[in-house]
């Protein structure tokens, strides 16, 4: 019999305290394997949402706020700006490109975003039915939109008022699906996306005039954020104090307010973190004692085995063998378990309309959490292993 399989019939000799030990060591390690699955997902979605956009700016109010708002469409805007302030930005040498979004309805809990074209090259769209909206109250559907919906290119529907859904419903301004897009793993994939002419349309007292073209170049109109991309890196020192300056207008930093949110939320993360690091603790404190108090169980058949030919080096072999065969098995256990938590949150993500997440994806960090758990668990049964080493053969056997 090989040390490896007579490890697991003494490991599978101990039930109570083998679960005992695989499941704080499974548990350690699935922790922090969600918080990695989860953090770092978030971190690379916020990344790609707010690629080339240095700047946004909007109604005076909470950064943090205007940045979820305008960006990742999680929060409530801050208010309107007057949609002259886009003529102003894009006729200034330090501004490449404004995006500017009109926001404020919903349908079935997906909001209604009024933008021009470049919104959607923006974040690379492409088409699996239909085309562009081309007149107002046409609307193209993300793909998580369309499949959740069930929405396909020729329906109809209404919008109601607010980010929520549950208000009253514009009943007298239908709008119609014309094109459904490709899965772009993006803001884009949760909204339904217009011309900003359609969403002024909805809001006026006569709809049921003629507004066939679109008419953003009206005198009085508003929109809600213009996403800003510069010309040159010094906008990014002078454009934010210039516009802040100004009554009505807020520029907010993406890449300085996500950072910021990150920091506030870190603490918490660190914090589970630490949970889960003393989790794989006490599980190492847990193999300990289980290899000790086994060792002093079966101290007479480590002597036996010695008088039988086993040599010194295969004793302390053999509790090691045992301590990698806890460690292997509960850091493999704690891996799947950790994604399988991960795929669960994500489906409650996404049936809440939030950014889901996979577990099906794999991250390098995984591996440091796993050689962690099995450094720790073969750390705790260096003692009981260096014991079985000093076995004294004589007297273990005059003691019985």
């Amino acid at each position: 019999m090989n040390l490896a399989s007579l490890s697991v019939s003494y490991v599978r000799a101990r039930p109570l305290q083998t679960v005992l030990s695989l499941l704080l060591l499974a548990l350690g390690v699935a922790t922090v394997v969600v918080l990695l699955l989860v953090i770092g997902q978030l971190e690379e979605r916020m990344q790609r949402d707010a690629r080339g956009v240095d700047l946004v700016v909007g109604a005076k109010g909470s950064p943090m706020q205007l940045i979820l708002a305008g960006i990742y469409h999680a929060d409530a805007p801050t208010g309107n700006i007057p949609f002259s302030a886009v003529g102003l930005l894009e006729k200034n040498r330090m501004v490449k490109r404004v995006m500017p979004l009109a926001l404020g309805d919903s349908w079935r809990g997906y909001r209604i975003v009024g933008a021009r074209k470049d919104y959607l090259d923006h974040h690379g769209a492409e088409f699996v039915a239909g085309k562009i909206f081309e007149k107002n109250m046409e609307v193209v559907l993300g793909a998580e939109v369309a499949a959740r919906t069930g929405t396909g290119v020729g329906a109809t529907f209404t919008g109601a008022h607010g980010i929520s859904g549950e208000g009253a419903e514009h009943a007298d301004a239908p709008f119609k699906v014309v094109g459904v897009l490709a899965k772009t793993n993006s803001v884009l994939d949760r909204l339904v996306l217009t011309s900003i002419g359609s969403v002024w349309h909805v809001h006026e007292e006569h709809k049921g005039e003629d507004h066939d073209e679109e008419d953003e170049n009206e005198e009085g109109r508003e929109v809600t954020v213009l996403l800003v991309e510069f010309a040159s890196p010094l906008a990014a020192a002078t454009l934010s104090r210039s516009i802040n300056a100004q009554s009505g207008l807020q520029a907010a930093s993406p890449a300085y307010e996500t950072a910021r949110l990150f920091r506030m939320i870190g603490v918490g993360v660190e914090a589970l973190r630490g949970f889960g690091a003393i989790l794989i603790l006490a599980a190492g404190l847990s193999v300990f004692i289980a290899l000790y108090s086994a060792l002093e169980e079966r101290r007479y058949d480590l002597a036996v085995m010695r008088t039988l030919g086993a040599s010194p080096r295969r004793l302390f072999g053999l509790l090691m063998t045992e301590g990698l065969v806890l460690a292997l098995s509960g850091a493999l256990i704690g891996l799947a378990l950790g994604h399988g938590l991960a795929s669960a949150l994500g489906a409650w993500l996404e049936h809440e309309q939030y950014p889901g997440v996979t577990g099906l994806q794999y991250r390098p960090e995984e591996l440091w959490v796993l050689g962690v758990a099995l450094v720790v668990s073969l750390a705790a049964a260096l003692l009981p292993a260096w014991r079985a080493y000093r076995t004294d053969v004589s007297q273990t056997l005059a003691k019985g």
